[in-house]
């Protein structure tokens, strides 16, 4: 395994972070600094990163949070705000986030011990299904869901099929439920605002086959037997 590699598994940064702590000379295989991320690596050579031993554990493992709303989906802010990071205790090991959610939503985010189980749950190619419930200030027009569910472009971006429909109306808002594949940036969002649908709340209740639970906003818990394909 390429050393970038073994690093991003370990769970330490991703690989291009860890390229860069291979140039800054701050990567040690067997106590020799590492030169190259290319450099081959097994379970056996003793890997040191900022002067710490890492080690690949063998089990993927998986955990789901309940992000809550004015948080951000990073492991450092320069404006000093929140992140997801900051809400898992200490004496959890080091996490990767699968996927993102903007500031204002709230809802699942899933976490892992392995940087390619990571990478591979985001791949637009992976095609999860993504569930959101979406609170809208007002009544909707079925002619735009219809639209909707054809597919649209926005600003040029193509929007694939989103399966959306009314889950209930509570005067004056309007619930939504929203199941999309594709994942594209602020999908959602950019939709409500195509239709000038102001939205209250937005959660996301299911990632693949992993559902939100009753857990509260801040909450983070392990999943256990879980499927690989979730």
């Amino acid at each position: 395994m390429r050393i970038a590699k073994y690093i991003a598994n370990a769970g330490v940064c991703s690989r291009r972070d860890a390229e860069k702590l291979i140039e800054q000379k701050k990567v040690f295989i067997n106590n020799i600094c590492c030169k190259h991320p290319s450099t081959l690596v097994t379970l056996k050579d003793k890997i040191i990163v900022n002067k710490k031993i890492i080690t690949l554990e063998s089990e993927v493992r998986l955990w789901k949070m309940y992000k809550p709303t004015k948080v951000i989906c990073t492991n450092k802010d320069p404006q000093h705000r929140k992140t997801i990071f900051d809400l898992i205790p200490k004496n959890y090991p080091r996490l990767i986030g699968i996927g993102r959610l903007d500031f204002m939503s709230e809802g699942l985010l899933l976490f892992t011990n392995n940087g390619d189980f990571a990478r591979r749950l985001e791949l637009p190619s992976s095609n999860f299904l993504r569930v959101y419930r979406v609170c809208i200030n007002g009544n909707i027009n079925p002619a735009d869901l219809a639209a909707i569910n054809k597919g649209i472009k926005i600003n040029g971006i193509q929007y694939n099929k989103v399966i959306t429909k009314i889950e209930k109306f509570n005067a004056p808002y309007t619930w939504m439920i929203f199941k999309i594949r594709e994942g594209k940036n602020r999908e959602i969002r950019n939709i409500c605002e195509l239709f000038l649908w102001n939205i209250v709340k937005l959660i996301r209740i299911q990632y693949g086959s992993i559902k939100l639970t009753k857990q509260k906003p801040g909450e983070i818990i392990e999943v256990k037997n879980f499927s690989s394909t979730l």
